[in-house]
């Protein structure tokens, strides 16, 4: 992916709080990602480039910011929401069930 395609990815993460939206958006789960940790999955706030539909290609209309747990989930094409937020943090469920 070219960098203005990551943009262009990056661009459709909701913005929570309008002020820092070139740095932090939140993917459909609701986790929060920072663009600095694009992927990164060694970050709390990791992110990458999820295909929506599996089978729909790589145009920017089927490609969503996702949180790396999210997506690494994601295996059969159905969303798995992993992370999610509480407040301003994320909250990885997977360790809650331990």
């Amino acid at each position: 992916m070219t960098e203005n395609e990551i943009q262009q990815v990056w661009n459709k993460g909701a913005i929570p709080v309008p002020q820092e939206a070139t740095k932090w958006r939140k993917d459909t789960c609701g986790a929060w990602i920072a663009r600095d940790q694009y992927g990164n999955r060694n970050s709390d706030y990791g992110w990458e480039i999820d295909h929506i539909n599996p089978n729909g290609g790589d145009h920017i209309s089927n490609l969503q910011p996702l949180h790396w747990k999210n997506n690494a989930s994601k295996g059969d094409g159905k969303q798995v929401c992993v992370v999610v937020s509480a407040g301003n943090q994320n909250y990885d469920m997977s360790l809650a069930s331990r």
